[in-house]
């Protein structure tokens, strides 16, 4: 059985793909049930996929299918030789296809700004960041705010959002999102050193950093930029 809440969130989210292919944005589904918060949405969203009655189709914006509707909301409890249907049974069409991957836009976490001069706390925030999946590969990503200007000679400038791949490792040479002394995070080109890691930037004005390993922790390798020009 589902809650109220699940089950009009549920009907809600099966009724927006039958019109229009597409599942609801959080900010709707949180308007649509009357909700105070998107964590409210979030919580409802895992519990209908516990339960398998709803599935996330990864990297992919705003991809959520219907998979299976309880026996209270489907009628397919009622026998056959029913004569009517009751008031409170819906029935569900087949979602409509979803689109194809080619015109794919792909929503990922926005995670604050990064410092792309002196590291600056990377802050945490609950915001998505629509990009073409064009732009992204294969792995999980998410997004940064670059602030600053000592990757500039990298083509990276301020205000740009870095497309970031999320890994640990990372060869020389690549740029990464470093978290430094668990604290504060940069985007740095990565050289080792001496036994050393060394994080250079691309820009003349600035100078390297150096770190002991147990001072860095790679977070992801840059893998695109978006820039909005205003």
């Amino acid at each position: 059985m589902l809650t109220r809440k699940q089950h009009e969130l549920l009907l809600f989210i099966q009724q927006r793909l039958e019109d229009s292919g597409i599942s609801p944005s959080f900010e709707e589904m949180k308007e649509a049930l009357d909700l105070k918060s998107k964590s409210g949405v979030h919580r409802l969203i895992s519990a209908l996929e516990e339960r398998g009655f709803i599935r996330r189709l990864p990297n992919r914006a705003r991809a959520l299918e219907v998979i299976r509707q309880p026996d209270d909301v489907t009628g397919t409890a009622k026998p056959k030789s029913a004569p009517s249907r009751p008031d409170n049974v819906v029935e569900f069409k087949r979602p409509a296809p979803q689109p194809g991957a080619s015109s794919d836009v792909i929503e990922i976490p926005l995670h604050g700004r990064i410092a792309a001069g002196v590291p600056i706390e990377a802050l945490e925030d609950s915001q998505m960041l629509p990009v073409p999946a064009a732009l992204l590969g294969s792995g999980e990503h998410y997004a940064l705010e670059v602030s600053g200007d000592s990757m500039i000679e990298a083509g990276i400038f301020d205000g740009d959002y870095a497309l970031v791949r999320r890994t640990d490792t990372a060869r020389d040479g690549e740029i990464i999102v470093a978290l430094v002394r668990g604290e504060e995070a940069t985007l740095k080109y990565l050289r080792r050193v001496n036994g050393m890691v060394r994080l250079d930037p691309a820009n003349a004005s600035y100078e390297a950093q150096t770190y002991d390993p147990s001072e860095v922790q790679v977070q992801g390798r840059l893998a695109g930029l978006l820039r909005r020009y205003h």
